[in-house]
């Protein structure tokens, strides 16, 4: 099979490399709005060849849209105009309902898999591509009852040899649940990031004393505003639900602190400490 990437980035990049580690793919193709980009990419080993998205349209078994979502709204429908018989295109975006509302009418829809690997780091480019980045993880595979029987089969033979779990959602449910465990951890730490920069003036001071919890917590905030500003913009009535519940637990644990009710915030701590039974 040949598989076409476009967007050589982690995402995009990682997946390149699983796709010929695993057998999936013999020859992977890369697209990049970036010349830059593609060159690291073949540099590295990531891509075969670099090409122009028709040249590479011409040749490819499935096409992966590995872009920010923006782009990818612009590009998404370009692509399925010209896709022929047999051909799967796949996204790997982190919003789903609005990618699928505008294609739903699509003559061609039945050749799209929308997909989320719910895989990732904080850092981006070619460099930030590794092995390995998908097995083990959650891929989940939106409104699959309008794709085409076989372009799904592809997509799910693919899931499996790269030993990912698959879980199936509406497009409506991904977005709700996306915001609550993914978007709202991305908010939040270039929230608590802008926080501390604003409040600690010698900034130095703050490597000397960042130990692993601080680093885990603001890990996020290195995350791409290319990437995160469109997520926001697209999943924004699901973040702001999140975000309104969060801000509503900062100030319960604000009030108590002004209150020095340590016994409740003991107690909510406690509360929170179930959060063990889910993640292990």
């Amino acid at each position: 099979m040949i598989a076409t990437v476009i967007g050589t980035g982690l995402i995009g990049g990682s997946l390149a490399i699983s796709l010929k580690e695993k057998g999936v793919a013999q020859h992977v193709i890369g697209v990049d709005q970036s010349a830059a980009h593609l060159a690291r990419a073949k540099e590295l080993g990531i891509i075969d060849e670099a090409a122009t998205l028709d040249a590479a349209l011409e040749r490819s078994d499935l096409i992966v849209l590995a872009i920010p979502v923006d782009g990818l709204l612009k590009l998404l429908p370009q692509i399925m105009d010209k896709v022929k018989p047999g051909q799967v295109i796949m996204d790997v975006g982190s919003t789903k309902n609005i990618i699928l509302q505008l294609v739903a009418g699509h003559p061609n829809r039945g050749r799209f898999v929308a997909a989320h690997p719910m895989a990732g780091t904080e850092y981006s480019g070619p460099e930030a591509a590794v092995q390995n980045l998908f097995t083990n993880k959650t891929i989940v595979l939106c409104d699959v009852k309008n794709s085409d029987e076989d372009a799904l089969e592809m997509i799910e033979n693919m899931v499996d040899r790269l030993q990912m779990r698959t879980v199936y959602m509406n497009a409506e449910e991904h977005d709700l649940h996306t915001a609550y465990i993914s978007h709202i951890s991305h908010i939040t730490s270039f929230a608590l990031a802008l926080t501390v920069l604003k409040k600690e003036k010698e900034q130095g001071r703050i490597f000397e004393l960042a130990s692993g919890g601080f680093e885990s917590t603001v890990r996020l905030a290195k995350s791409s505003p290319d990437m995160w500003v469109p997520i926001f913009k697209h999943n924004r009535n699901n973040v702001l639900d999140v975000l309104e519940e969060h801000i509503h637990q900062l100030e319960q644990m604000k009030t108590l602190l002004e209150e020095e009710d340590y016994d409740t915030i003991y107690k909510l701590i406690q509360k929170s400490n179930k959060i063990r039974k889910i993640l292990k």
